[in-house]
């Protein structure tokens, strides 16, 4: 029963707000899916969210909880879509069953995107800031750009995924699950001493090694984590997408990613759910409403919404709104305690007069008599 009691008190509904919004709309677009509400091109657009979600959730421990800066993350998503999705057509020839191999083939994909984060990320992580963002751009670059040139992953032509490609309404459903496992692990992950050791690195590295924490063990770590997840993202889109082409990885998409991290508040998960999905959507829509002419103009638009963001983000005039649009401050006022007071009480603490004013004496033992100031002690002229 001991044991009971603790993980009662341990438990906070605070960390479950992520599972729960992810959850609800994961059963909101089943529900709508079902009843043919939803579109065809928006159940398209769901496991391209699902799959953005992790990339800017993974991305966000190596940058907002790590505090190191990398431009390569579409390289190690490119690593899972080609490798992750090539294993799963080899496996499709044993298993008649796409999604037994989809399931088999995110670990696989995962853990090659994990070893080659391990690869960059031991000489990477000695640099810092601009130089380590140097590196894992050149990284992603050169990635794409090995898959571009090899002939049995289709070359320029691209890996094609015909016989593994998962329907759009059994991927998201998939996906969205897969969502909620990393959103798991990775916050479990930040609220342990794990997590506080690499937290610790962010905010003073120096300190971090004063106290004892293996500086050089725990980037690594979190690099490969992030790597892996990465890569598990690159296998959801080596099923949604066919062919895969290297040119879906460049730098631009790495850039995105971050765009997407520093949107939704660094060092914030539930940020990076709600800036991955917002961005995605407005992608989506620019993609689908300004066609033709105006196809030009696309990316202009992006960018000044893109701006628009920013602004009310930092700007100090709009901080009042955003205070009170801030899901946090929203939650803290739904599920705020009521102080218990003792109304019956005469004496409590907040029915007694502190205030004194400033005509008053102090001291009870002078009193002021005609004039005179006397000693309470001294017998007067009534007492002789």
């Amino acid at each position: 029963m001991g044991y009971v009691s603790n993980v009662k008190k341990t438990f906070k509904l605070k960390y479950c707000f992520n599972y729960i919004g992810v959850a609800a709309f994961l059963v909101l677009m089943i529900i709508l899916s079902s009843t043919g509400v939803l579109s065809r091109s928006a159940v398209n657009l769901l496991p391209k969210i699902a799959y953005s979600i992790i990339l800017a959730v993974s991305l966000n421990l190596v940058v907002g909880f790590l505090g190191e800066l990398s431009l390569g993350h579409a390289g190690f998503m490119c690593v899972g879509a080609y490798l992750g999705s090539y294993f799963s057509i080899f496996l499709h020839n044993y298993i008649d069953n796409s999604l037994v191999c989809f399931l088999i083939s995110l670990v696989v994909g995962g853990l090659l995107a994990a070893v080659f984060g391990f690869i960059i990320g031991l000489p990477a992580l000695r640099l810092k800031g601009d130089y380590l963002a140097i590196v894992t751009l050149a990284f992603g670059e050169i990635v794409r750009n090995v898959f571009k040139n090899l002939s049995f992953f289709g070359g320029a032509m691209g890996l094609k995924t015909d016989k593994i490609k998962l329907q759009s309404s059994t991927l998201y459903i998939v996906a969205f699950i897969l969502v909620l496992v990393v959103l798991f692990l990775i916050q479990n992950l930040i609220r342990s001493k794990h997590g506080r050791a690499i937290t610790a690195i962010r905010d003073n590295e120096i300190a971090a090694k004063a106290m004892g924490i293996n500086v050089t063990y725990y980037k690594l770590f979190v690099f490969v984590i992030s790597a892996f997840f990465a890569g598990v993202a690159g296998v959801i889109y080596g099923h949604y997408y066919t062919p895969i082409l290297y040119s879906a990885f460049d730098y631009n998409y790495s850039i995105e990613i971050l765009v997407m991290v520093v949107i939704g508040g660094i060092g914030s998960i539930s940020g990076s759910i709600i800036a991955a999905t917002v961005i995605t959507y407005i992608n989506f829509m620019l993609q689908n409403n300004l066609s033709g002419d105006l196809a030009a103009v696309r990316l202009l638009v992006y960018a000044i919404i893109l701006i628009a963001i920013v602004i009310f983000n930092n700007a100090p005039a709009l901080k009042p709104i955003k205070d009170k649009l801030n899901f946090k401050n929203l939650s803290a006022k739904l599920f705020k305690k009521k102080e218990s007071t003792i109304v019956d009480d005469d004496v409590a603490w907040n029915r007694i007069e502190s205030k004194i004013r400033m005509d008053e004496l102090l001291s009870i033992d002078v009193k002021k008599q005609d004039g005179e100031f006397s000693d309470p002690d001294k017998p007067t002229k009534e007492g002789k």
